[in-house]
């Protein structure tokens, strides 16, 4: 099993049914500048969950990270403009899930 240096930091967001689609847009698009905004950010991507199975257990939103290794994420997760980004998203949250791992392969 091989593992690479890149670290994922998944981010699950249920926001409150109050939030208005201009809202939401703008939260999204914010989270999306913290990629150019703090050092080791390699890649952000973001979607809305859209899976038929209905175990997403009222969790919306998937926002994935891409850090240059555990020594990015952790500069990130004490950055300023990540705290500033925070401090804006907590307001329209139900509730959040973060997880973080390192990528695998196994060898087929």
């Amino acid at each position: 099993m091989t593992c690479t240096a890149a670290l994922r930091h998944i981010v699950l967001c249920e926001f409150n049914s109050d939030i208005t689609p201009a809202k939401h847009a703008e939260l999204v698009y914010e989270f999306s500048l913290l990629k150019d905004s703090v050092p080791g950010v390699l890649q952000f991507e973001w979607g809305e969950n859209i899976s038929p199975e209905g175990l997403d257990d009222g969790f919306t939103d998937c926002f994935t990270l891409t850090f240059d290794g555990a020594a990015a994420r952790d500069v990130y997760l004490t950055h300023p403009a990540h705290l500033a980004f925070v401090e804006l998203l907590k307001p329209w949250l139900a509730r959040v899930l973060v997880f973080d791992y390192l990528p695998q392969e196994v060898p087929g």
